[in-house]
């Protein structure tokens, strides 16, 4: 295994969309949510030990869920759990990693990835990093990892790179373009040039630093001011600091969009970002009928094409639904359209506006 390749896995999100059964207190990187017997960030852990040594693999978080972390992953080092004081996205968070590893190993090569995506095909992902990690080793670029489209999906960022290659099966990107209405999608879809974002980064710590230095100067600059205090014991006062004076922002609209050197894999591994319950629905065994169950008591009459999960002693009967998401809880039952999944974030907020935090 190479040494200088490092892993950050990002953790730190709520997965709103997967409410109720993702929580502010346990959000979906925490779940099993294709009751597989491993949570997503357990899966997630496994695939890149898989090539990268254990030492090697970070995992960046909200400081909320660091015992979390430890109970599900026992084996990891206390350093490799790097804890964000709040959440400002995904900007200040790749930023704080690259400066740690920079600081522990300025030939670090990183690999950024959320913790909380599927991926079928394991060789295959590791076969694609690889292509990545050797074209960065000869090239001072940033590389993030497309999905062939299949469909014209309107939850995905999309990627558009040129026609032509400059290596085996890497590209410029020309665009990236974020989520597209059904008609712009189909477009996408049929021009051959587009790919989905699935926001999987690979680059050399030295050369995404010296992006934050042109495209986002401030907050390079508070980094830069605190540095010498990372893998220290002076680090989560150094970072508590820092975090107040960054502007929340992704690392899409911070650097991606900006830098002039960003290429592109087209893959084909499986992917999904399980993102929202259709997703879930898409990747679960389903009944004759079209029905994707999870849960042990659930009785379904004269329904199909449902996506239905319920805690395993809990007796569901269900009559008369089609193309409905029914998610029931100790304390919340959610009833919707399957057209209708990418308003729950929505449907959450009202639960916020109108009852509060209880049920968040």
């Amino acid at each position: 295994m190479n040494k200088n390749i490092y892993v950050a896995i990002m953790a730190g999100g709520i997965g709103s969309r997967f409410w109720p059964k993702s929580r502010v207190g346990l959000p979906k990187q925490f779940l099993d949510i294709l009751n597989t017997g491993k949570t997503l960030i357990q899966s997630t852990f496994e695939r890149f030990a898989e090539f990268v040594p254990e030492e090697n693999i970070f995992i960046v978080t909200s400081e909320d869920y660091t015992a979390i972390v430890k109970e599900q992953i026992p084996h990891i080092k206390e350093e490799n759990i790097v804890a964000e004081p709040s959440r400002k996205n995904t900007a200040p968070c790749v930023a704080y990693i690259s400066f740690k590893m920079q600081l522990k190993n300025p030939e670090a090569t990183l690999i950024v990835a959320p913790a909380d995506h599927l991926i079928l095909d394991n060789p295959g992902f590791q076969q694609t990093c690889q292509k990545a990690i050797d074209f960065i080793a000869e090239n001072d670029v940033l590389v993030t990892l497309g999905i062939k489209p299949t469909y014209p999906n309107t939850g995905y960022g999309y990627i558009q790179h040129e026609a032509e290659s400059v290596a085996d099966n890497v590209y410029k990107v020309r665009t990236f373009t974020e989520k597209p209405n059904l008609e712009l999608a189909k477009t996408f879809l049929l021009s051959g040039d587009f790919l989905w974002n699935a926001g999987i980064f690979i680059w050399k710590v030295n050369t995404i630093l010296d992006k934050f230095e042109k495209h986002q100067p401030e907050m390079f600059d508070v980094f830069t001011a605190e540095k010498n205090a990372f893998n220290t014991s002076d680090e989560k006062a150094a970072i508590v600091k820092i975090y107040a004076l960054c502007s929340s922002i992704s690392i899409d609209y911070a650097i991606m969009e900006k830098a002039d050197n960003v290429f592109v894999i087209p893959s084909s591994f499986g992917w999904s970002d399980l993102g929202t319950w259709a997703s879930a629905y898409d990747n679960l065994e389903k009944d004759y009928l079209g029905n994707a169950v999870a849960g042990d008591k659930i009785l379904v009459i004269d329904s199909t094409q449902c996506m239905i999960s319920a805690p395993h002693h809990k007796l569901l009967v269900l009559q008369g639904l089609d193309d409905f998401i029914i998610v029931d809880t100790e304390d919340v039952l959610l009833i919707c359209k399957k057209e209708k999944e990418q308003e729950i974030k929505e449907y959450v907020a009202e639960v916020k506006r109108n009852i509060g935090d209880v049920y968040l």
